[in-house]
């Protein structure tokens, strides 16, 4: 059976995603990741819990499936490994992170505001914490089908996002978002790796 929070958090995400549609761009406004500097103009701007809330809206069918896929594949084990208490912790940690990574590269880069949704940057730290847990496991690209140990597919996944990012390749994507997610997936671990060895 998919572990408690697992589901939980696939169940969130896609409620969130169908009120999406009962209440447009309402949920936009007030609950996606805007930066410091957005203008009044555009709506609410920047609100305290949105480094939270953005990672429960998403910005249409593809991008939820492939979130949610992602979620569905490699939290249930993780969650095996942490425990469900600490799982939570851990993936609202990697959201929260991605949150400060893209709120970062937005004031430094002084591009116009634009909102962040998605829950990607919980995602990306659950591939991190995959392949730390499980390095010798192998995963199935979708796009081309290649099968390769899970360490390789975090490391190539992690160079590309970094590339995409620096390069300003595949605009309108949070590269810097997915690595913060992948960051702070890593501290944690590493945080919690120092302590008695009872269980994550």
């Amino acid at each position: 059976m998919m572990p408690p929070v697992t589901r939980l958090l696939l169940i969130a995400n896609v409620a969130v995603f169908l009120l999406q549609f009962v209440f447009g761009d309402l949920l936009i406004v007030w609950f996606a990741l805007w930066p410091f500097n957005t203008p009044a103009e555009f709506g609410a701007g920047f609100l305290p819990w949105q480094v939270l809330t953005y990672g429960f809206l998403h910005g249409g069918l593809v991008h939820i499936g492939f979130n949610m896929l992602a979620l569905y594949m490699f939290g249930g084990q993780i969650e095996q490994v942490f425990g469900s208490r600490r799982f939570l912790i851990y993936y609202l940690g990697c959201v929260f992170s991605a949150a400060l990574a893209q709120l970062a590269m937005s004031a430094l880069s002084g591009s116009p505001p634009f909102p962040t949704v998605g829950a990607s940057g919980g995602v990306f730290g659950l591939l991190l914490a995959y392949g730390l847990f499980f390095p010798r496991r192998t995963v199935m690209l979708l796009f081309p089908p290649i099968p390769m140990p899970a360490w390789l597919f975090v490391t190539l996944y992690g160079l590309l996002e970094l590339y995409l990012g620096v390069t300003g390749t595949a605009a309108g994507i949070a590269h810097f978002a997915h690595l913060g997610g992948m960051l702070g997936g890593y501290l944690l671990i590493r945080q919690w790796r120092r302590r008695p060895p009872h269980q994550y």
